[in-house]
């Protein structure tokens, strides 16, 4: 029964977001409506993916995996992280600034949270002129150093801006400081959380009037206040060939930029494989079933499923995503 699986979208509105994902994915909000992410695929226990579209149409994420175990995310995946889906894939569009932020680690998310931590990485799939992030710290500090900064309102003396352009990733590792800046829209993956501790938020209000609730303790706790690394990735495009953007623990994320026509095998991979479209139009042949995926769309390749074709008429960029 198990075939390439999309799932409904999961938008969210945010103080900083703006129109750009329900535009690319042709669906209709308020006029209003400032959306600032789109869960592609979440097992998040409040946001969980439904399948979109097959015979298992209104299926939920953990049902299918209680189900399907194995077949679905790979024999080792089910056996470490049971019906929990382990990544979370998010599009994010900054019309604003987003917060200084941090996020915990492994250790930290456990004991405090009694959840994983996180670990990301971004794409950037679209950059406006002078669109920038923060990702690390200008130059290495300490908790004393930042104290007396924070305490004089000069965070941002500490923030390391980067300059960004359609393609460049950064790996964001639990306990580096960053930041979205407005006009990117960003692919993101990341471990399957949404704990985000609140350093500085420009002074900003919510709709209500009120500020928006700031995590200075918890974000002492988490930071590594030695890493001034950007945390870009040097890579260089290979028509037809998976170029590796980051491979940690958590995740491995290659690109392929796909021209006419590719064949993948997966055989030597036991785990699901995501792809998430990040430029492009494609179809993908799989077990006598054709999948269409659009710009911004993601679709999840089950384990069981070892070899597919992905075709497009031009190009498509997209992000392969495994364990």
């Amino acid at each position: 029964m198990l075939y390439p699986l999309k799932f409904n979208p999961i938008l969210k509105e945010m103080l900083w977001g703006g129109k750009k994902i329900p535009a690319k994915l042709n669906i209709d909000v308020a006029d209003d409506a400032t959306v600032g992410e789109n869960f592609a695929i979440s097992g998040l226990k409040n946001d969980m993916s439904v399948v979109s579209e097959g015979a298992l149409k209104g299926k939920a994420l953990a049902d299918l995996i209680e189900e399907h175990k194995g077949a679905l995310i790979g024999d080792k995946v089910y056996e470490k992280f049971g019906t929990k889906f382990p990544l979370l894939l998010k599009y994010i569009d900054a019309n604003d600034d987003l917060s200084i932020q941090v996020h915990p680690n492994d250790a930290l998310a456990a004991e405090v949270h009694n959840s994983f931590g996180k670990t990301e990485m971004w794409y950037v799939v679209e950059s406006e002129e002078g669109a920038a992030l923060n990702s690390g710290f200008s130059k290495k500090t300490t908790a004393a150093e930042f104290e007396q900064m924070h305490n004089e309102n000069k965070i941002m003396d500490l923030m390391s801006p980067h300059k960004t352009e359609e393609g460049d990733t950064f790996f964001i590792p639990a306990g580096k400081v960053h930041s979205i800046g407005s006009g990117n829209l960003i692919a993101e993956i990341q471990q399957t959380s949404d704990i985000t501790y609140r350093i500085y938020d420009f002074d900003r209000r919510d709709k209500f009037g009120n500020p928006r609730e700031l995590h200075h303790e918890l974000a002492m706790n988490a930071m590594d206040f030695s890493d001034d690394d950007s945390g870009k990735v040097d890579y260089s495009i290979k028509a037809n060939e998976s170029v590796n953007l980051a491979t940690c623990e958590y995740f491995t994320t290659n690109i392929i930029e796909v021209k006419e026509k590719i064949e993948k095998d997966y055989s030597a991979i036991d785990s699901f494989v995501i792809l998430m479209n990040v430029g492009g139009a494609c179809n993908i042949e799989c077990n006598g079933t054709t999948t269409s995926v659009n710009e911004m769309e993601t679709v999840l390749i089950p384990a069981s499923e070892k070899s597919i074709t992905i075709q497009t008429e031009n190009s498509a960029k997209l992000l392969e995503v495994y364990l």
